[in-house]
């Protein structure tokens, strides 16, 4: 609620050159919020999750299309975003729905990228390094200031 509440005052500050990935973070905390609340169906939650990934996979790579038109497999592939996120981006426009535990994944990786791409770099490496740390801790248990236009490209 906290990081939507912050959201809410850029945008207000901002207006229409909110940066992408700011925009593309509060989208996906709001699916983990509504997730959290409980007040929406699973089928909801699909779509609500859904669009915000679409959404990201679209705005982030568009910046990269050329006057030709490039497949969005490459163009994910060229900025580190996993391929089969682009795959469940289809799926979600074009395909039947996918399962509701897929799309909360996706929304982690996203976040996931979105953190180690542009807010480690807005907030200095400390997230980058708190999330390695985070990983290998995580590892053990299971095994035993503003981007613009620019810069996206």
């Amino acid at each position: 609620q906290e990081v939507l509440a912050r959201v809410s005052a850029w945008k207000s500050r901002y207006g229409p050159k909110m940066p992408l990935a700011v925009d593309c973070t509060a989208e996906l905390i709001r699916c983990k919020v509504l997730d959290s609340s409980g007040r929406l169906k699973s089928h909801e939650l699909i779509l609500s999750y859904g669009l915000a990934l679409v959404r990201f996979v679209n705005l982030i790579t568009e910046r990269k299309q050329k006057m030709v038109s490039i497949p969005l497999r490459q163009l994910a592939r060229e900025v580190d975003i996993p391929t089969w996120v682009v795959d469940l981006r289809h799926e979600l426009t074009h395909g039947k729905l996918p399962r509701l535990a897929l799309c909360r994944k996706g929304c982690d990786v996203v976040l996931d990228w979105l953190r180690k791409t542009y807010w480690s770099r807005q907030l200095g490496n400390n997230l980058c390094e708190e999330s390695e740390d985070e990983d290998e801790e995580r590892e053990e248990v299971e095994g035993s200031a503003e981007l613009d236009s620019d810069a996206w490209e």
